[in-house]
Protein backbone atom coordinates (compact mmCIF):
# COMPACT_ATOMS: atom_id res chain seq x y z
CA UNK A 1 0.00 0.00 0.00
CA UNK A 2 1.44 3.34 -1.04
CA UNK A 3 1.61 6.37 1.27
CA UNK A 4 1.36 9.83 -0.23
CA UNK A 5 3.61 12.54 1.18
CA UNK A 6 1.87 15.92 1.10
CA UNK A 7 3.06 19.43 1.75
CA UNK A 8 2.12 19.95 5.42
CA UNK A 9 0.18 22.82 6.95
CA UNK A 10 2.79 24.88 8.83
CA UNK A 11 0.57 27.64 10.14
CA UNK A 12 -2.78 29.33 9.74
CA UNK A 13 -1.45 31.98 7.36
CA UNK A 14 0.85 29.70 5.34
CA UNK A 15 -0.75 28.50 2.09
CA UNK A 16 2.27 27.37 0.07
CA UNK A 17 5.89 26.33 0.39
CA UNK A 18 9.03 25.76 -1.68
CA UNK A 19 11.02 22.54 -1.58
CA UNK A 20 14.63 23.69 -1.28
CA UNK A 21 16.32 20.28 -1.10
CA UNK A 22 15.41 16.61 -1.32
CA UNK A 23 17.23 14.57 1.32
CA UNK A 24 16.33 11.25 -0.34
CA UNK A 25 16.25 9.79 -3.86
CA UNK A 26 13.84 7.46 -5.63
CA UNK A 27 14.64 3.94 -4.44
CA UNK A 28 15.88 5.00 -0.98
CA UNK A 29 14.53 3.13 2.04
CA UNK A 30 13.25 5.48 4.72
CA UNK A 31 12.04 5.14 8.28
CA UNK A 32 9.01 6.85 9.76
CA UNK A 33 9.84 10.41 10.88
CA UNK A 34 13.08 10.44 8.85
CA UNK A 35 13.58 13.85 7.17
CA UNK A 36 12.56 13.67 3.50
CA UNK A 37 13.02 17.23 2.25
CA UNK A 38 13.72 20.78 3.34
CA UNK A 39 10.76 23.16 3.04
CA UNK A 40 10.83 26.94 2.93
CA UNK A 41 7.70 28.98 3.60
CA UNK A 42 7.18 32.71 4.00
CA UNK A 43 7.85 32.42 7.73
CA UNK A 44 10.12 29.48 8.49
CA UNK A 45 12.46 26.86 7.03
CA UNK A 46 12.03 23.31 8.27
CA UNK A 47 12.62 19.63 7.48
CA UNK A 48 9.55 17.53 6.69
CA UNK A 49 9.63 13.94 8.02
CA UNK A 50 8.35 10.77 6.39
CA UNK A 51 4.79 9.86 7.47
CA UNK A 52 5.57 6.13 7.18
CA UNK A 53 8.40 3.68 6.60
CA UNK A 54 9.03 2.24 3.16
CA UNK A 55 10.80 2.99 -0.11
CA UNK A 56 10.57 6.22 -2.10
CA UNK A 57 8.84 5.16 -5.32
CA UNK A 58 8.17 8.60 -6.79
CA UNK A 59 9.19 12.23 -6.34
CA UNK A 60 6.58 14.51 -7.88
CA UNK A 61 7.94 17.98 -7.11
CA UNK A 62 11.33 19.32 -8.15
CA UNK A 63 13.74 21.41 -6.08
CA UNK A 64 12.88 25.14 -6.07
CA UNK A 65 9.28 24.40 -7.05
CA UNK A 66 6.57 26.17 -5.04
CA UNK A 67 3.33 24.26 -4.42
CA UNK A 68 0.20 24.67 -2.31
CA UNK A 69 -0.31 23.09 1.10
CA UNK A 70 -1.77 19.60 0.67
CA UNK A 71 -0.06 18.91 -2.67
CA UNK A 72 1.30 15.36 -3.04
CA UNK A 73 5.08 15.75 -3.40
CA UNK A 74 6.24 12.13 -3.12
CA UNK A 75 5.04 8.55 -2.74
CA UNK A 76 6.33 5.94 -0.29
CA UNK A 77 5.70 2.33 -1.27
CA UNK A 78 6.04 -0.97 0.58
CA UNK A 79 6.12 -4.66 -0.28
CA UNK A 80 6.18 -5.31 -4.03
CA UNK A 81 6.05 -1.59 -4.76
CA UNK A 82 9.20 -1.14 -2.70
CA UNK A 83 10.95 -4.00 -4.46
CA UNK A 84 10.41 -2.38 -7.86
CA UNK A 85 11.29 1.14 -6.75
CA UNK A 86 14.89 0.93 -7.98
CA UNK A 87 13.65 0.19 -11.50
CA UNK A 88 11.48 3.30 -11.64
CA UNK A 89 13.24 6.59 -12.40
CA UNK A 90 12.11 9.77 -10.73
CA UNK A 91 9.84 12.16 -12.57
CA UNK A 92 12.68 14.61 -13.05
CA UNK A 93 14.92 11.87 -14.50
CA UNK A 94 12.27 10.73 -17.01
CA UNK A 95 12.02 14.19 -18.53
CA UNK A 96 15.78 14.50 -18.84
CA UNK A 97 16.59 11.07 -20.38
CA UNK A 98 17.25 11.11 -24.13
CA UNK A 99 19.41 7.98 -24.61
CA UNK A 100 18.99 4.57 -22.89
CA UNK A 101 22.73 4.25 -22.38
CA UNK A 102 23.87 2.34 -19.30
CA UNK A 103 26.08 5.24 -18.23
CA UNK A 104 23.07 7.58 -17.97
CA UNK A 105 21.02 5.00 -16.10
CA UNK A 106 23.83 4.63 -13.59
CA UNK A 107 24.05 8.38 -13.13
CA UNK A 108 20.34 8.56 -12.21
CA UNK A 109 21.23 7.26 -8.75
CA UNK A 110 24.02 9.83 -8.31
CA UNK A 111 24.09 13.50 -9.18
CA UNK A 112 24.76 13.85 -12.96
CA UNK A 113 27.72 16.02 -13.88
CA UNK A 114 26.80 19.16 -15.79
CA UNK A 115 27.99 18.93 -19.43
CA UNK A 116 30.64 21.37 -20.54
CA UNK A 117 29.77 23.97 -23.17
CA UNK A 118 30.92 22.76 -26.62
CA UNK A 119 33.53 24.79 -28.46
CA UNK A 120 33.04 26.06 -32.01
CA UNK A 121 32.48 23.20 -34.44
CA UNK A 122 31.91 20.55 -31.78
CA UNK A 123 28.11 20.70 -32.06
CA UNK A 124 28.08 19.84 -35.80
CA UNK A 125 30.73 17.19 -35.34
CA UNK A 126 28.82 15.45 -32.56
CA UNK A 127 25.64 15.54 -34.68
CA UNK A 128 27.30 13.85 -37.64
CA UNK A 129 29.06 11.19 -35.55
CA UNK A 130 26.49 10.33 -32.89
CA UNK A 131 27.88 6.85 -32.02
CA UNK A 132 31.31 8.33 -31.35
CA UNK A 133 29.77 11.05 -29.19
CA UNK A 134 27.89 8.48 -27.11
CA UNK A 135 31.13 6.55 -26.57
CA UNK A 136 32.85 9.71 -25.47
CA UNK A 137 30.11 10.55 -22.98
CA UNK A 138 30.53 7.18 -21.35
CA UNK A 139 34.24 7.85 -20.83
CA UNK A 140 34.69 10.14 -17.78
CA UNK A 141 37.12 13.02 -17.90
CA UNK A 142 40.66 12.41 -16.74
CA UNK A 143 40.89 12.13 -12.94
CA UNK A 144 37.10 12.08 -12.49
CA UNK A 145 36.55 8.35 -11.84
CA UNK A 146 38.57 8.54 -8.65
CA UNK A 147 36.55 11.55 -7.43
CA UNK A 148 33.20 9.98 -8.21
CA UNK A 149 34.24 6.63 -6.75
CA UNK A 150 35.33 8.46 -3.62
CA UNK A 151 32.01 10.33 -3.46
CA UNK A 152 30.09 7.09 -3.82
CA UNK A 153 32.19 5.37 -1.18
CA UNK A 154 31.68 8.27 1.19
CA UNK A 155 27.94 8.45 0.66
CA UNK A 156 27.66 4.74 1.31
CA UNK A 157 28.90 5.49 4.83
CA UNK A 158 27.62 9.05 5.36
CA UNK A 159 24.00 10.13 4.53
CA UNK A 160 24.38 12.88 1.91
CA UNK A 161 21.85 14.38 -0.50
CA UNK A 162 22.80 14.75 -4.19
CA UNK A 163 22.89 18.54 -3.94
CA UNK A 164 25.22 18.47 -0.95
CA UNK A 165 27.41 15.87 -2.70
CA UNK A 166 27.71 18.07 -5.78
CA UNK A 167 28.49 21.18 -3.69
CA UNK A 168 31.29 19.30 -1.90
CA UNK A 169 32.69 17.99 -5.18
CA UNK A 170 32.71 21.46 -6.78
CA UNK A 171 34.73 22.90 -3.90
CA UNK A 172 37.01 19.92 -3.33
CA UNK A 173 35.59 19.11 0.11
CA UNK A 174 36.18 15.62 1.53
CA UNK A 175 32.80 14.51 2.88
CA UNK A 176 34.36 11.78 5.02
CA UNK A 177 36.18 14.48 7.01
CA UNK A 178 32.95 16.28 7.94
CA UNK A 179 30.98 15.44 11.06
CA UNK A 180 27.33 15.69 10.00
CA UNK A 181 24.98 17.74 12.15
CA UNK A 182 21.79 16.34 10.60
CA UNK A 183 19.65 13.48 11.85
CA UNK A 184 21.54 10.17 11.86
CA UNK A 185 24.83 11.93 11.14
CA UNK A 186 23.58 13.32 7.81
CA UNK A 187 25.90 15.91 6.30
CA UNK A 188 23.83 19.03 5.57
CA UNK A 189 24.41 21.89 3.16
CA UNK A 190 25.34 24.09 6.13
CA UNK A 191 28.04 21.58 7.15
CA UNK A 192 29.62 21.72 3.69
CA UNK A 193 29.35 25.52 3.49
CA UNK A 194 31.08 25.77 6.87
CA UNK A 195 33.86 23.50 5.58
CA UNK A 196 34.19 25.69 2.48
CA UNK A 197 34.47 28.81 4.62
CA UNK A 198 37.10 27.13 6.81
CA UNK A 199 39.14 26.01 3.82
CA UNK A 200 39.04 29.44 2.19
CA UNK A 201 39.11 30.25 -1.50
CA UNK A 202 42.22 29.23 -3.48
CA UNK A 203 44.61 31.90 -4.68
CA UNK A 204 43.93 32.89 -8.30
CA UNK A 205 46.41 31.51 -10.80
CA UNK A 206 48.78 33.93 -12.45
CA UNK A 207 47.35 35.06 -15.78
CA UNK A 208 48.38 37.33 -18.60
CA UNK A 209 47.37 40.44 -16.66
CA UNK A 210 49.54 39.54 -13.64
CA UNK A 211 52.48 38.63 -15.87
CA UNK A 212 52.23 41.93 -17.69
CA UNK A 213 52.20 43.99 -14.49
CA UNK A 214 55.97 43.84 -13.74
CA UNK A 215 56.82 44.83 -17.29
CA UNK A 216 54.58 47.87 -17.09
CA UNK A 217 55.92 48.96 -13.72
CA UNK A 218 59.22 50.56 -14.91
CA UNK A 219 57.53 52.80 -17.46
CA UNK A 220 54.92 53.86 -14.94
CA UNK A 221 57.57 54.66 -12.38
CA UNK A 222 59.55 56.68 -14.93
CA UNK A 223 56.56 58.75 -15.95
CA UNK A 224 55.93 61.82 -13.78
CA UNK A 225 52.30 61.83 -14.79
CA UNK A 226 49.64 59.66 -13.17
CA UNK A 227 48.65 56.90 -15.59
CA UNK A 228 45.14 57.11 -16.95
CA UNK A 229 42.70 54.62 -15.48
CA UNK A 230 41.25 52.12 -17.93
CA UNK A 231 37.55 52.25 -18.63
CA UNK A 232 35.55 49.69 -16.68
CA UNK A 233 33.19 47.86 -18.97
CA UNK A 234 29.73 46.81 -17.93
CA UNK A 235 29.91 43.60 -15.93
CA UNK A 236 33.56 43.98 -14.93
CA UNK A 237 34.42 43.99 -11.21
CA UNK A 238 30.90 42.80 -10.49
CA UNK A 239 29.32 39.51 -9.62
CA UNK A 240 25.71 38.40 -9.38
CA UNK A 241 24.26 36.06 -6.76
CA UNK A 242 20.78 34.70 -6.22
CA UNK A 243 18.87 36.27 -3.37
CA UNK A 244 18.22 33.74 -0.64
CA UNK A 245 14.60 32.84 0.02
CA UNK A 246 14.73 34.19 3.54
CA UNK A 247 16.11 37.53 2.25
CA UNK A 248 13.26 37.73 -0.26
CA UNK A 249 10.77 36.96 2.50
CA UNK A 250 12.28 39.60 4.79
CA UNK A 251 12.05 42.16 1.98
CA UNK A 252 8.42 41.24 1.35
CA UNK A 253 7.51 41.49 5.04
CA UNK A 254 9.30 44.82 5.47
CA UNK A 255 7.53 46.36 2.48
CA UNK A 256 4.21 44.96 3.69
CA UNK A 257 4.84 46.57 7.08
CA UNK A 258 5.74 49.96 5.61
CA UNK A 259 2.77 49.97 3.24
CA UNK A 260 0.25 48.89 5.89
CA UNK A 261 1.13 51.24 8.75
CA UNK A 262 2.10 54.85 9.43
CA UNK A 263 5.42 54.38 11.20
CA UNK A 264 7.12 56.91 13.42
CA UNK A 265 9.95 56.58 15.95
CA UNK A 266 10.35 58.36 19.28
CA UNK A 267 13.46 58.15 21.48
CA UNK A 268 14.03 58.33 25.23
CA UNK A 269 17.24 58.02 27.25
CA UNK A 270 17.57 55.89 30.38
CA UNK A 271 20.19 55.60 33.13
CA UNK A 272 21.14 51.94 33.61
CA UNK A 273 24.01 52.50 36.05
CA UNK A 274 22.31 50.65 38.89
CA UNK A 275 21.46 47.74 36.58
CA UNK A 276 25.05 47.46 35.34
CA UNK A 277 26.39 47.57 38.92
CA UNK A 278 23.93 44.88 40.04
CA UNK A 279 24.81 42.74 37.03
CA UNK A 280 28.56 43.05 37.65
CA UNK A 281 28.07 42.00 41.26
CA UNK A 282 25.85 38.96 40.69
CA UNK A 283 26.21 37.74 37.07
CA UNK A 284 28.46 34.78 37.93
CA UNK A 285 26.29 33.47 40.76
CA UNK A 286 23.16 34.17 38.70
CA UNK A 287 24.43 32.11 35.77
CA UNK A 288 25.44 29.26 38.03
CA UNK A 289 22.03 29.29 39.71
CA UNK A 290 19.76 29.96 36.71
CA UNK A 291 21.76 28.52 33.81
CA UNK A 292 21.41 31.74 31.80
CA UNK A 293 23.37 34.97 31.45
CA UNK A 294 22.18 38.04 33.29
CA UNK A 295 22.27 40.26 30.20
CA UNK A 296 21.33 43.98 30.23
CA UNK A 297 18.91 43.24 27.38
CA UNK A 298 16.88 40.96 29.67
CA UNK A 299 16.46 43.86 32.15
CA UNK A 300 15.32 46.21 29.36
CA UNK A 301 12.92 43.62 27.92
CA UNK A 302 11.45 43.00 31.37
CA UNK A 303 11.03 46.75 31.90
CA UNK A 304 9.19 47.04 28.56
CA UNK A 305 6.84 44.21 29.53
CA UNK A 306 6.02 45.84 32.87
CA UNK A 307 5.26 49.12 31.07
CA UNK A 308 3.17 47.42 28.38
CA UNK A 309 0.68 46.27 31.02
CA UNK A 310 -0.04 49.94 31.78
CA UNK A 311 -0.25 50.97 28.11
CA UNK A 312 -2.48 48.38 26.39
CA UNK A 313 -2.61 50.22 23.06
CA UNK A 314 1.03 49.35 22.27
CA UNK A 315 0.06 45.69 22.67
CA UNK A 316 -3.01 45.82 20.43
CA UNK A 317 -3.95 45.00 16.85
CA UNK A 318 -6.27 47.05 14.67
CA UNK A 319 -8.66 45.85 11.96
CA UNK A 320 -9.27 49.02 9.99
CA UNK A 321 -11.73 47.46 7.54
CA UNK A 322 -13.93 46.18 10.34
CA UNK A 323 -13.36 49.27 12.48
CA UNK A 324 -12.22 47.17 15.47
CA UNK A 325 -9.18 47.07 17.74
CA UNK A 326 -8.17 43.94 19.67
CA UNK A 327 -6.40 44.45 23.02
CA UNK A 328 -4.26 41.57 24.26
CA UNK A 329 -4.29 40.87 27.98
CA UNK A 330 -1.03 38.95 27.60
CA UNK A 331 2.36 39.79 26.08
CA UNK A 332 3.83 37.41 23.51
CA UNK A 333 7.24 39.06 23.35
CA UNK A 334 8.95 38.93 19.96
CA UNK A 335 12.75 38.88 20.08
CA UNK A 336 14.57 39.90 16.89
CA UNK A 337 17.47 37.48 16.30
CA UNK A 338 20.33 38.00 13.84
CA UNK A 339 21.11 34.63 12.22
CA UNK A 340 23.37 33.48 9.40
CA UNK A 341 20.29 33.07 7.21
CA UNK A 342 18.81 36.46 8.08
CA UNK A 343 16.49 38.10 10.59
CA UNK A 344 14.11 35.84 12.51
CA UNK A 345 11.64 36.93 15.21
CA UNK A 346 10.54 34.08 17.48
CA UNK A 347 8.28 35.13 20.32
CA UNK A 348 8.04 34.15 23.96
CA UNK A 349 4.48 33.21 24.86
CA UNK A 350 2.97 34.87 27.96
CA UNK A 351 6.24 36.67 28.69
CA UNK A 352 4.42 38.89 31.19
CA UNK A 353 4.06 35.87 33.48
CA UNK A 354 7.84 35.35 33.68
CA UNK A 355 10.27 36.69 36.26
CA UNK A 356 13.52 38.27 35.13
CA UNK A 357 15.35 34.97 35.63
CA UNK A 358 12.78 33.01 33.63
CA UNK A 359 12.73 35.67 30.93
CA UNK A 360 16.55 35.48 30.63
CA UNK A 361 16.33 31.74 30.03
CA UNK A 362 13.47 32.15 27.55
CA UNK A 363 15.35 34.79 25.52
CA UNK A 364 18.45 32.58 25.34
CA UNK A 365 16.36 29.58 24.29
CA UNK A 366 14.54 31.54 21.58
CA UNK A 367 17.83 32.88 20.18
CA UNK A 368 19.39 29.41 20.16
CA UNK A 369 16.44 27.90 18.32
CA UNK A 370 16.48 30.69 15.74
CA UNK A 371 20.19 30.10 15.12
CA UNK A 372 19.70 26.39 14.57
CA UNK A 373 20.74 25.05 17.98
CA UNK A 374 17.20 23.76 18.44
CA UNK A 375 14.17 23.11 16.26
CA UNK A 376 12.27 26.31 15.50
CA UNK A 377 8.57 25.54 15.17
CA UNK A 378 5.89 27.58 13.41
CA UNK A 379 4.30 28.20 16.82
CA UNK A 380 7.52 29.99 17.85
CA UNK A 381 7.04 32.49 15.01
CA UNK A 382 3.29 33.10 15.06
CA UNK A 383 1.23 35.03 17.61
CA UNK A 384 3.59 37.82 18.67
CA UNK A 385 2.03 40.97 20.17
CA UNK A 386 5.02 43.26 20.95
CA UNK A 387 8.67 43.05 19.84
CA UNK A 388 12.04 44.15 21.21
CA UNK A 389 15.28 44.27 19.22
CA UNK A 390 18.76 44.67 20.66
CA UNK A 391 20.52 46.73 17.98
CA UNK A 392 22.93 47.90 20.66
CA UNK A 393 24.58 44.47 20.54
CA UNK A 394 26.41 45.76 17.44
CA UNK A 395 27.40 49.05 19.04
CA UNK A 396 24.56 51.12 17.55
CA UNK A 397 23.35 54.03 19.67
CA UNK A 398 20.08 54.85 17.88
CA UNK A 399 17.83 52.91 15.56
CA UNK A 400 14.45 53.27 13.83
CA UNK A 401 13.20 49.68 13.61
CA UNK A 402 10.39 48.62 11.29
CA UNK A 403 7.24 47.19 12.87
CA UNK A 404 6.79 43.45 12.96
CA UNK A 405 3.40 43.87 11.27
CA UNK A 406 0.56 43.51 12.29
CA UNK A 407 2.02 44.52 15.66
CA UNK A 408 1.77 48.25 16.34
CA UNK A 409 4.94 48.85 18.38
CA UNK A 410 8.55 47.68 18.55
CA UNK A 411 11.24 48.81 21.01
CA UNK A 412 14.92 48.99 19.99
CA UNK A 413 17.56 49.16 22.73
CA UNK A 414 20.82 50.91 21.84
CA UNK A 415 24.34 50.29 23.03
CA UNK A 416 25.05 51.08 26.69
CA UNK A 417 27.77 53.72 26.98
CA UNK A 418 29.37 55.63 29.81
CA UNK A 419 28.73 59.35 29.38
CA UNK A 420 28.98 62.50 31.53
CA UNK A 421 25.46 63.32 32.69
CA UNK A 422 24.01 66.09 34.83
CA UNK A 423 22.38 64.54 37.91
CA UNK A 424 20.87 65.84 41.13
CA UNK A 425 22.58 64.17 44.07
CA UNK A 426 20.51 66.00 46.68
CA UNK A 427 22.94 68.87 47.08
CA UNK A 428 22.27 70.35 43.65
CA UNK A 429 23.16 69.64 40.02
CA UNK A 430 26.39 67.71 39.45
CA UNK A 431 28.17 66.02 36.57
CA UNK A 432 28.69 62.28 36.91
CA UNK A 433 29.80 59.41 34.70
CA UNK A 434 26.77 57.18 34.16
CA UNK A 435 25.83 54.16 32.04
CA UNK A 436 23.26 55.42 29.54
CA UNK A 437 21.10 53.78 26.86
CA UNK A 438 18.70 55.06 24.21
CA UNK A 439 15.24 53.46 23.97
CA UNK A 440 13.76 53.82 20.46
CA UNK A 441 10.07 53.08 20.01
CA UNK A 442 8.64 52.70 16.51
CA UNK A 443 4.84 52.76 16.54
CA UNK A 444 1.87 52.82 14.17
CA UNK A 445 0.63 56.40 14.16
CA UNK A 446 -2.73 55.15 12.91
CA UNK A 447 -3.45 53.70 16.34
CA UNK A 448 -1.07 55.53 18.68
CA UNK A 449 -0.62 59.28 18.91
CA UNK A 450 2.77 60.82 19.57
CA UNK A 451 1.80 61.55 23.17
CA UNK A 452 0.82 57.89 23.70
CA UNK A 453 4.22 56.72 22.44
CA UNK A 454 6.03 59.32 24.54
CA UNK A 455 4.19 58.28 27.69
CA UNK A 456 4.98 54.62 27.09
CA UNK A 457 8.70 54.97 26.37
CA UNK A 458 9.08 57.35 29.32
CA UNK A 459 7.37 54.78 31.52
CA UNK A 460 9.91 52.19 30.34
CA UNK A 461 12.66 54.63 31.36
CA UNK A 462 11.13 54.98 34.85
CA UNK A 463 10.92 51.22 35.30
CA UNK A 464 14.54 50.80 34.18
CA UNK A 465 15.77 53.39 36.67
CA UNK A 466 13.56 52.74 39.71
CA UNK A 467 12.40 49.10 39.70
CA UNK A 468 13.60 46.82 42.52
CA UNK A 469 15.81 44.65 40.31
CA UNK A 470 17.79 43.18 43.19
CA UNK A 471 14.60 41.94 44.83
CA UNK A 472 13.34 40.46 41.54
CA UNK A 473 16.45 38.33 41.01
CA UNK A 474 16.55 37.35 44.69
CA UNK A 475 19.54 39.31 46.00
Amino acid sequence: MATEVTLPQLGESVTEGTITEWLVDVGDTVEADQPLFELSSDKIDTEVPAPAAGVITEIKVSVDETVDVGTVVAVIGEGEEAAGADDQPSKASETQETEPAEAEAAETEAEPAEPAEPEAGEQAESTQAQPAADTTEQQPAEGKPAAEDTDQAVTDRVPVSPIVRRLAREHGIDLSAISGSGQGGRVTREDVEAAIDSAGEPEPAAGPSSAAAPAAAPSEAASPQQPSRPDVKAGEREHVEDLSRIRQRIAQRMMESMQSSAQLTTVQEADVTSIMQLRAQHRDTFKAREGASLSPFAFLARAAILAVKRHPTVNAQADWQAGKVRYHDYVNLGVAVDTEKGLLVPNIKAADDLTLAALSRAIAEAADKARGKGKLEMSDIEGGTFTVTNTGSRGVLLDTPILNYPEVAILATGAIQKRPVVIDDGTGPAIAIRDMVYLCLTYDHQLLDGADAARFVTDVKEVVETHDWAGEIGY
